[in-house]
């Protein structure tokens, strides 16, 4: 059961003005169901997951326009390739250009193939998907794609308002309403309206306790609040209703670790670990760089869990679809001492960033994902002043890389780590204030109580 789960799909659509340009009902259906696993995380196994759905999509009406639009732009949306990088997709794209040019399309629908063909200017695709939510607030697949690719931009305010400009519309009556709830929940979680992102988190899970994403809300909730005893208890007591949502599973077991780590308790990375490497999607993949990194910053030794991971990102080096990907690619070489692969990573994102053209990604490098990922270099080879050089004075545009504000904390802890281990009084005194300003912030964090015995230790000293 899809947005629309009854038998007349393409009149379902139709009725609800959104217009899918085919005769085919089959397609229609299939349309439907690549959009609800989409948006619920979870891969139907009935229909082949939406590998399969697609296929069985493509096969009812090769030349619908949006069944084009779907299949590229969740290629697209998952970072793990690009048309620069792939001339499959690129002759994809071309292709829908071509079908959707061939045939009378709505302007809803001409707008949706000109988002996916703009999409490596993130933000001109934004534009053009709020431009069709301002007509069709019921469209789905507008919505999500802009909700992800205001994360990936780090505009964590325009995810908010892009989801509230609709949600009246939402009403309890209409398919998969309640992950319209998740959705702005998260938005409002990551602008820090905390207790306003619980209640809707929690209103969602009232209709559905599997919805993996709304549990995930929660669990940034508990986290950027430093409530480690009740997030805890929540994941551990909801965790039979989205471990079987294999699409964000990891993730979740990922914010369960964080908690761990506040507690120096062990970690649950066994399952992050397992589910990394049966997917090898790219949330998964940073997820294990990400959680390495802070076990090792923690003085925990990851033995040859590296090497594991780095065998998953050495592939994508020289991918540069997203920054915030490059850096946790660069954790792990770094991590698995892959020397080799570090240097092409670098040197191949300087190399593009000379001529960036439109892709709005590559325009961050020279100011932003240079220092970034030098500064993981600087920390890696010891030289922990210039580490903080490079990064104190782009701490607060990090957010323009995206990500949640949790997963940005990695970048937080190496500039309070690198802080501490300086040599420099000046850099040891700035740790001690960034350590004062994350206390406000989380009041009653392990984490941060540990981090404040070492200032107090190297003031005694000095």
């Amino acid at each position: 059961i899809g947005q629309f789960g009854i038998l007349c799909f393409l009149q379902a659509w139709q009725d609800a003005g959104l217009v899918l340009s085919t005769t085919s009902n089959e397609a229609c259906k299939m349309y439907d169901a690549t959009l609800t696993q989409y948006v619920t995380w979870k891969n139907d196994k009935s229909l082949g997951g939406i590998e399969g759905t697609l296929s069985k999509l493509q096969a009812a009406d090769p030349s619908f326009s949006m069944g084009h639009v779907i299949a590229n732009g969740l290629v697209l949306i998952g970072t793990g390739s690009s048309v620069r990088l792939d001339r499959k997709l690129d002759d994809a794209i071309r292709k829908m250009v071509a079908v959707s040019q061939s045939q009378p399309l709505t302007e809803r629908e001409k707008l949706h193939v000109s988002a996916i063909e703009l999409f490596a200017n993130l933000p001109r695709a934004c534009e053009v998907w709020e431009q069709i939510l301002q007509n069709h607030p019921m469209d789905l697949l507008a919505l999500k794609f802009a909700h992800d690719t205001y994360f990936y931009l780090g505009q964590q305010t325009q995810m908010r308002d892009s989801v509230a400009r609709v949600y009246p519309h939402w009403t309890p009556d209409i398919p998969l309403s309640s992950y319209i709830k998740g959705m702005y929940s998260f938005g409002l979680m990551e602008t820090n309206f905390f207790d306003r992102a619980e209640k809707l988190a929690y209103e969602a899970l009232a209709i559905n306790p599997t919805d993996a994403w709304s549990v995930h809300t929660l669990a940034h909730v508990h986290e950027m609040k430093a409530d480690v005893k009740r997030g805890l208890a929540f994941m551990k007591q909801t965790e039979n209703n989205w471990k079987d949502s294999d699409m964000l599973s990891c993730h979740n077991y990922w914010h369960w670790a964080l908690y761990l780590i506040e507690k120096v308790c062990g970690c649950v990375f066994s399952s992050i670990a397992s589910r990394c490497q049966l997917s090898g999607t790219m949330l998964d993949v940073v997820d294990n760089s990400s959680m390495l990194y802070r076990l090792q910053l923690e003085g925990v030794n990851v033995g040859d869990r590296w090497k594991q991971v780095n065998q998953l990102t050495k592939k994508h080096a020289k991918d540069h679809i997203l920054i915030f990907n490059d850096v946790h690619f660069l954790m792990s070489s770094l991590g698995a001492q892959d020397h080799k692969t570090t240097q092409e990573l670098l040197a191949t994102l300087q190399e593009l960033a000379q001529v960036p053209d439109e892709d709005h990604e590559l325009n961050l490098v020279p100011e932003l994902g240079l220092p970034l990922l030098q500064s993981f270099v600087e920390f890696e080879m010891g030289n922990y002043d210039k580490a903080v050089e490079l990064l104190y004075p782009v701490r607060y545009r990090l957010v323009e890389i995206g990500g949640s504000n949790a997963q940005r904390d990695v970048f937080a802890q190496l500039l309070i780590h690198a802080a501490l281990n300086c040599k420099s009084k000046a850099n040891q005194k700035l740790a001690r204030c960034l350590l004062i300003e994350r206390d406000e912030l989380r009041p009653n964090s392990p984490l941060t109580e540990r981090l404040m015995r070492k200032t107090t230790t190297l003031h005694a000293l000095g």
